[in-house]
């Protein structure tokens, strides 16, 4: 059986997460942490249970956001679902536009050194450095 502690959230990231609502000054108890820490990891099982339900019927072994949020809309969390899909796409966008920004960097620095390779080419030949022979 495994560890109940291990099954659940970190209970240092739900206090940071309850704190980061509350005002500077309020203090959070033990229980009060526990209680919400055992709540959140149920709520993240049943939710993604019936991803992975939805999964298995449709013989996938990979459970992605679009199950999720399809998830919390079978469940009855319409507004955590439509908040959900709202962050899920803007996430995909957020990380398109950095693997465009990335192949463009890539490209960019191909060009350079093809350039600077060309540069090399049109040096005098003893000035061009040469690359080592090998003998068999």
């Amino acid at each position: 059986m495994v560890d109940e502690q291990e099954r659940l959230l970190p209970i240092a990231n739900v206090g940071r997460i309850m704190k980061q609502i509350l005002p500077p000054n309020a203090k959070v108890s033990k229980e009060a942490k526990q209680t919400l820490q055992e709540c959140a990891t149920e709520f993240i099982s049943f939710v993604t249970g019936e991803a992975s339900d939805k999964c298995r019927k449709e013989n996938r072994k990979t459970v992605n956001g679009d199950d999720i949020c399809w998830a919390l809309a079978a469940l009855g969390f319409d507004n955590y679902a439509d908040a959900i899909v709202r962050y899920l796409h803007k996430y995909r966008e957020v990380e398109r536009d950095k693997a465009t920004q990335n192949k463009a960097t890539c490209i960019s620095s191909q060009d350079k050194d093809e350039e600077s390779s060309e540069d090399r080419s049109n040096q005098p030949p003893h000035q061009q450095a040469e690359a080592p022979s090998t003998r068999v």
